[in-house]
């Protein structure tokens, strides 16, 4: 049986849509927002959102360095979802919806940990605080978009 999680939050963005965008698929944007311990780097020689393209997400822990290897199964003006296999398996989904004064940014994490120690560890250790760190990288994310106008 699976057990899957998901996290969801959004955020209202004075900028457009796809200001809003090219913070989340340009990598040094998207290294300014995202949390300081994970690293994003293409598979291969550069970096791409397209339909199909590969990347690893890495959290920095010393010595263990946990990745997440991705490929982008969706992906439209305004919408990239990552699957993801590793230690977690599952989807990133941010998508920028127009808004009357800018732009509504969801972000849905839904995963499944296959391994039940790790899963344990997750819940009891890691979930609340993932869960913070969500709502902190949409918060650094508007103030970068903002800044971009």
């Amino acid at each position: 049986m699976t057990d899957n999680q998901v996290l969801e939050q959004s955020i209202q963005i004075n900028a457009t849509a796809t200001v809003v965008e090219r913070c989340i698929t340009d990598l040094a944007l998207m290294h300014r927002w995202l949390n300081p311990l994970l690293r994003c780097e293409p598979v291969g020689e550069t970096w791409s959102t397209d339909l199909g393209s590969e990347s690893r997400f890495i959290i920095q822990i010393p010595l263990l360095k946990p990745t997440l290897n991705s490929v982008v199964v969706e992906r439209q003006p305004g919408l990239v979802v990552w699957e993801f296999e590793g230690f977690f398996e599952g989807r990133d989904r941010w998508e920028c919806q127009s808004a009357q004064n800018g732009t509504l940014l969801l972000n849905r994490f839904e995963f499944y940990i296959p391994n039940p120690l790790v899963s344990w560890g997750f819940k009891t250790f890691a979930a609340s605080w993932t869960k913070q760190d969500m709502q902190a990288q949409l918060s650094r994310l508007k103030r970068l978009a903002e800044q971009q106008n």
